[in-house]
C-alpha cells in the first residue's frame, strides 16, 4: 500500500499597494516582469490555482447599512492581490510565499490554508459532543 502526499490549498495575500511610488517607468516595469516570471514557474509546477490583482478601490462594510469608502491605496496594509496555490504543507507554501519578488520591494505576504468547512462549524460539533458525554 502506498501513500501519496495531500496536496492543500493556501491563499497568499500580497500587502502593500504603494510599493511603487517613488520607482520609474522602467523600474516598475523591471519589478513587475520578476512577479510574472515567479508567477508563471508556480503555474508551470501546477501550483498556482487562481488569484490576482485586485483594485486599489472598493468599499468597506462593517455592519449592516454601514458602508465606507477603502480600501486605502496608500496603506502598506492595503491588499494588492492574491493568489491561491497548491502546496504538500503550510511550511511549504511558506517558502513558495519567501521567493515572492515583491518582498524585495516592500510588499509582505500573508500566508493562510484554506480550511475544507469553517472553523467555526468544528468548535460547534465539538460542543454538541462534549455536552453528550457529560
Amino acid at each position: 500500500m502506498s501513500t501519496s502526499a495531500t496536496k492543500s490549498d493556501y491563499l497568499l495575500f500580497f500587502r502593500n499597494t504603494a510599493w511603487y511610488k517613488d520607482l520609474s517607468p522602467e523600474e516598475i516595469q523591471q519589478k513587475m516582469g520578476k512577479f510574472t516570471a515567479w508567477f508563471e514557474r508556480l503555474n508551470g509546477a501546477r501550483q498556482f490555482k487562481g488569484g490576482g490583482p485586485l483594485a486599489h478601490k472598493g468599499k468597506i462594510i462593517s455592519r449592516k447599512n454601514v458602508v465606507i469608502d477603502g480600501p486605502f491605496a496608500e496603506s502598506k496594509e492595503a491588499i494588492a492581490g492574491f493568489f491561491i496555490i497548491q502546496a504538500d504543507s503550510l511550511e511549504q507554501a511558506v517558502e513558495i510565499a519567501k521567493d515572492c519578488p515583491g518582498l524585495q520591494f516592500g510588499q509582505t505576504v500573508e500566508v493562510r490554508p484554506l480550511d475544507p468547512e469553517p472553523h467555526e462549524l468544528v468548535v460547534a460539533r465539538e460542543r454538541i459532543a462534549a455536552r453528550k458525554k457529560g
